[in-house]
């Protein structure tokens, strides 16, 4: 089905859905359970880095990757200009744009601010199964990147 005959309300609500995904995602790594990240995307699922070659394919393959982030890790991202293209019933791409804030060490407490980890953009593929939206593929493109930080013995950073 072409976009032209797609209901303008399954149109607006296969967009939300494609964005909540986007949101949940950076939730997930920041805020919730980081190995469940993997439940975002469809059983092959794609999550890939031009830059270095990177690419973990399949939701086990993904629940480990995300798994083995540093129990000491402390990040929050920030997702900002996201812009859903539904192409089909089932079929949808997403660009938006992103920040991480990174340390590995984190004891507790408030970090003194500094400059985010990465800053770049997204390139996702969504498909819809049954009736939920998933990521098909997620392609990172990182032209502001480092090292993440480690900080130093409590009381210094």
């Amino acid at each position: 089905m072409s976009t032209e005959t797609l209901d303008p309300m399954a149109r607006l609500l296969a967009e939300r859905s494609c964005e909540r995904l986007i949101v949940e995602f950076v939730r997930r790594l920041d805020l919730g359970d980081p190995s469940s990240v993997a439940d975002l995307f469809t059983p092959g699922g794609v999550w890939e880095w031009p830059h270095g070659d990177r690419k973990v394919v399949g939701r086990q393959a993904l629940r480990e990757y995300f798994g083995s982030r540093p129990e000491d890790r402390l990040s929050r991202r920030m997702s900002t200009n996201i812009l859903v293209t539904v192409d089909s019933v089932s079929t949808a791409t997403a660009t938006s744009y992103f920040a991480t804030y990174r340390v590995d060490g984190h004891a507790g407490g408030m970090v003194p601010p500094r400059l985010p980890a990465n800053v770049g953009h997204y390139e996702d593929t969504f498909r819809k199964v049954g009736d939920t939206w998933l990521l098909a593929a997620r392609v990172t493109h990182l032209p502001f990147g480092g090292e993440t930080a480690r900080l130093g013995r409590p009381g210094r950073s």
